[in-house]
């Protein structure tokens, strides 16, 4: 059994120490002091290699944990982001070789170069991957992503409904995203404990600087509002030890309160000597021992982000931020519209059971549009139909039902399970458009549908597969699969 899996089973507080792994001798050096010490404050440390966060120079996890001799008790990010099914199946291979039995899946941000409208890059998305690897290591500890730090009901909403998502299709953890807002803090495990079947979670935790601030307020999915910049940037004009210490009191009072809310560990990040960790450490004792309940640390908290003659810190973008429990929104008219008229077009043509369906059907699966310029110019046919209604681009496998006429092709990430972390008041990571995600949540709503996004477990789409038409495959039931998407809609 995984020394993290061990942790979370026994019940023990965890810290993951994540890294950005680096070409740097003394970088390297440093983490082995703090990789060999294996403890924080008493609780278990184990390093996290990321993938795909930082300059292409980077290496990537599998190089990390190797600089390090491949520490049985590493986890391992795997980012779906311009990866398939052959490049996740790689690197769990070689983590079987070399010991490595713990894996966080997910889908990541917006790749550099990546540009709507140019060529599409498409993710292997967290829900497809947590089922391609529970399929082939059922033994793994696998986690997840769940970002609760969103202030609108769509995006929030859609959010819990992926997660939901995600422990089905496998995941034996969640960890946060990294966020300081303890209000959203403990409603993400109010959710938790919610569900059938609790799963432990992590919540990411770093050390907030002025300056550290400024570059994670252009970070997809993370929340620096105006007012905690003003308030870092006041800290910092008094002195910067005094910034810093500050600073540094701040995380340690997060990471006891997380304790307290009934997290399982922390996802640290920006960590990088010994030095750092044992005064760290020193700072998690004293916050520890002088903090008495849940009441107290919410006091203590507020305070830490108060000066006197400044203005109060909000955490929430806006004043009138969505809280999970509210339910106001609806899908538009027009939306409302589109769902039904797709609907019933699916129903005429697409439901195997009807005389124009069974027609259909019959015409599209004749041996002639099987191959060559005949199966091109039914790809063609269903694209100039379907390209102008949805905004398909033929992947081959139509999941419009599943995602309620949405297509998923239309997410720059090309993502059918849900959002991506990254949307911020139901703006697109990319930010030109709105998220689809959002916009499937109120169809969902307005339809009573909600269900279908938190129970359909939507595969990834082999590449092999994309562009030629999806119709003879969804008249083939032999092909199908337990859970696999419906075709055209």
């Amino acid at each position: 059994m995984s020394s993290m899996k061990q942790a979370l089973n026994d019940g023990r507080f965890v810290c993951v120490l994540e890294v950005v792994p680096q070409q740097s001798p003394s970088r390297l050096a440093a983490l082995e002091h703090i990789v060999q010490r294996g403890h924080l404050a008493g609780w278990p440390l184990l390093p996290a290699f990321a993938d795909r966060v930082g300059l292409h120079s980077d290496l990537s996890p599998l190089e990390g944990a190797g600089a390090l001799g491949y520490p049985a008790s590493s986890l391992l990010h795997f980012s779906g982001k311009d990866r398939s099914r052959a490049d996740l199946l790689l690197q769990m291979n070689v983590m079987k070789a070399h010991g490595l039995e713990q894996l966080l899946m997910l889908s990541g941000d917006r790749l550099p170069g990546h540009h709507p409208g140019q060529a599409p890059v498409r993710y292997l998305e967290s829900v497809p991957a947590l089922q391609i690897a529970r399929e082939h290591c059922p033994d793994w500890l696998l986690g997840a992503a769940l970002n609760p730090f969103k202030y609108r009901e769509e995006e929030g909403g859609a959010q819990y409904l992926k997660a939901q998502k995600k422990l089905l299709a496998g995941a034996d953890f969640l960890t946060l995203q990294l966020g300081f807002d303890a209000a959203k803090h403990i409603e993400a495990q109010t959710w938790m404990r919610a569900q059938s079947r609790v799963k432990p979670m992590l919540a990411c935790v770093m050390e907030l600087t002025d300056k550290r601030a400024a570059v994670l307020q252009g970070v997809p999915g993370i929340v620096i509002t105006e007012s905690m910049r003003a308030l870092l940037e006041r800290e910092q004009q008094v002195s910067k030890a005094y910034a810093s210490a500050r600073s540094l009191e701040r995380l340690a009072l997060q990471i006891v309160g997380l304790q307290l809310m009934g997290y399982a560990g922390v996802h640290v990040s920006g960590l990088h000597t010994l030095d750092e960790l044992l005064s760290l450490e020193q700072a998690i004792t004293e916050q520890r021992d002088s903090t008495s309940s849940m009441t107290d640390w919410l006091d203590r908290w507020q305070a830490s982000w108060q000066m006197p003659g400044a203005p109060q810190v909000g955490f929430a973008p806006q004043i009138d931020a969505w809280e999970m429990g509210q339910s106001n929104v609806t899908a538009t008219r027009r939306e409302r519209l589109r769902y039904t008229l797709l609907s019933k077009v699916h129903g005429q043509f697409f439901s195997r059971t009807g005389w124009l369906s069974q027609a259909f059907g019959w015409s599209v699966t004749r041996p002639i549009w099987k191959t060559g310029a005949a199966a091109n110019a039914l790809h063609t046919v269903e694209r100039a139909i379907k390209r102008p209604l949805v905004g398909c681009d033929t992947c081959g496998t139509c999941r419009l039902q599943d995602t309620l006429y949405i297509c998923p092709e239309t997410c720059p990430k090309g993502l059918a399970n849900g959002p991506c972390g990254g949307t911020r008041l139901n703006r697109c990571e990319f930010g030109d458009r709105e998220c689809v995600h959002s916009v499937k949540y109120r169809v969902a709503k307005s339809a009573h549908q909600l269900p279908v996004l938190a129970q359909t477990l939507i595969p990834a789409i082999e590449a092999d597969n994309r562009h030629r038409s999806s119709w003879p495959a969804w008249f083939e039931p032999q092909k199908s699969t337990p859970g696999q998407a419906k075709a055209l809609d």
